[in-house]
């Protein structure tokens, strides 16, 4: 395994993590829920929309800090190596496993597991296993 050292930052994915950890401990120390991406953004696209208000807030920061972070030159281009539709059916299959596992990577990763969820625990097990057997298949059978 090569680690690509122009581009290995622990100090800086150590303090991202710890701020990620800070907010989900604000979010369900202060508002009692769950930061899990897609329960939140799941929240904003059912109806009745009575808390909306903080829904929206945690999406616009977690869309604006790469954008905020990109106009002061710190932000790091991906190189996205799929073509649209490969985007689209890997959003699909995220989004359709997300309903069958009842929750994200970030809700049951960061926040179930840490609350000592047996199901988060399994879950994000299977998020990852899934995650390598995709990246073999598509590098290694299919050819990519």
């Amino acid at each position: 395994m090569l680690i690509d050292l122009a581009n290995f930052t622990p100090d800086l994915s150590l303090a991202g993590g710890l701020v990620i950890g800070a907010a989900a401990a604000i979010l369900v120390l202060f508002n009692g829920r769950i930061a899990g991406i897609s329960g939140i953004l799941g929240g904003l696209l059912s109806l009745p929309r009575k808390d909306m208000a903080w829904r929206v807030t945690f999406l616009v920061g977690l869309v604006g800090a790469p954008v905020i972070a990109s106009l002061l030159g710190k932000a790091a281009v991906a190189d996205i190596q799929a073509s649209w539709g490969q985007v689209l059916v890997a959003g699909f299959l995220v989004g359709l496993g997300t309903r069958y596992a009842s929750g994200c990577t970030s809700g049951h990763g960061v926040c179930g597991i840490s609350r000592g969820s047996i199901r988060s625990l399994v879950a994000t097990l299977t998020f990852t296993v899934a995650g390598f057997l995709t990246v073999f298949v598509q590098r290694h059978l299919i050819g990519g």
